[in-house]
């Protein structure tokens, strides 16, 4: 590991930040040979790229593996010492929606094809992207990533990625899966695909000796929580008002707020997400999205908050279902949010689940439905 991806590594094992790990040493392996190949074409093979010369190395890394493996922090190292500009790190998602806004903008004039021109538009934009969380469950997106990429990349767009899943495994049982295929195509033939699947897991290692449920709602709970937050995503506190919002699809063409998101933690209020009417869609896209969830407020719900905690039930049935990470901010324990009222004994399956979801087995375990 002598490029620069690799040396800010080693320094950080070192610096004891992280521990020696084989499969990270072999995404940054392939980090830094990309990065070789992506800061020699800089400038220097004008030629080639104005004639469609096809390079022999790949156009991009994609780092899969489960939760709490260090793919976003390998995918850190890189955007900061790849030597290349313009670049740029977004969420996946965010950029998805971005570039569907940019397609709605080009279909106006009805000039050209409104993908590849918006396509040219980002790479006029940045030449080396680094994408969080690649996950694609909207059929929409699903639809224009194959042709997307495709001319992104032939615009000398390079690409750095992490997931969850391998690439066969993307958009798994999605609507007309088969038009997504080429897109699968591509990321296994052009893309350094690397496995990052370790023994540690990092965010596991950062919710060690943490409090996941706070009682009561307060000041102190509430900088307890942040403190939290900031510690699972790595983020600067001092950019605390920085901190990235998003808006989450739930299905139907709605969306929720989520007034923080990053690297698949949110944060949001009782009041907005139990307190509003919502539905188990709303639930499950969270569930489906995010890793861990921290929710603040969470009050003692009285006779006439039944449907509060109704729907409180459907929020935790979700989170429990995909293993996701609670934590809270609450006016009791578990077992004394509901004591009364239509349903409180059916409340009690929760507070058993809450009262599991605290317990060190279930943090260590992956987020998704395959623990069934």
């Amino acid at each position: 590991m002598t490029g620069a991806v690799g040396r800010a590594y080693q320094e950080m094992v070192r610096a004891g930040e992280l521990k020696p790990d084989p499969a990270q040493e072999r995404a940054v392996a392939a980090l830094d040979r990309f990065a070789q190949d992506l800061e020699s074409d800089n400038g220097k093979n004008l030629f080639s790229r104005l004639f469609g010369k096809r390079q022999d190395g790949p156009v991009g890394v994609y780092l899969w593996g489960g939760v709490g493996r260090g793919k976003s922090m390998l995918m850190d190292l890189a955007f900061d010492h790849i030597a290349v500009e313009p670049k740029r790190r977004v969420h996946f998602h965010a950029f998805m929606i971005e570039t569907h806004a940019r397609l709605r903008d080009k279909r106006k004039d009805e000039e050209g094809d409104p993908l590849e021109r918006a396509a040219d538009d980002i790479a006029d934009e940045v030449k080396l992207l680094c994408f969080d969380e690649m996950q694609v469950t909207n059929p929409a997106d699903a639809m224009i990533l194959s042709r997307l990429f495709e001319r992104l990349i032939e615009r000398g767009v390079r690409i750095v990625t992490t997931s969850n899943r391998p690439p066969r495994d993307l958009y798994k049982d999605g609507l007309n899966r088969e038009l997504f295929l080429p897109f699968i195509d591509l990321l296994e033939k052009r893309f350094a695909v690397v496995e990052v699947n370790g023994p540690t897991d990092y965010r596991l290692h950062r919710l060690t000796g943490v409090n996941v449920w706070h009682v009561p709602n307060g000041p102190e709970a509430t900088k307890a929580l942040s403190n939290a937050f900031f510690k699972l995503t790595d983020y600067p506190v001092e950019d605390r008002a920085k901190v990235p919002t998003e808006e989450l699809s739930v299905g139907g063409g709605r969306t929720l707020h989520v007034p923080k998101s990053l690297k698949g933690v949110a944060v949001f209020s009782f009041k907005r997400l139990v307190g509003e009417p919502r539905g188990a869609a709303d639930y499950l896209a969270i569930a489906q999205r995010y890793h861990t969830v921290i929710i603040v407020g969470i009050p003692v719900m009285t006779r006439d908050m039944r449907n509060e905690a109704a729907r409180f039930v459907t929020l935790i049935d979700a989170l429990y279902e995909h293993r996701v990470k609670l934590l809270a901010a609450a006016d009791a324990q578990p077992e004394g949010l509901y004591p009364q009222g239509d349903g409180s004994f059916e409340f009690q399956r929760t507070v058993s689940r809450l009262e599991e979801m605290r317990s060190a087995e279930y943090l260590a375990e992956g987020h998704g439905t395959d623990h069934a």
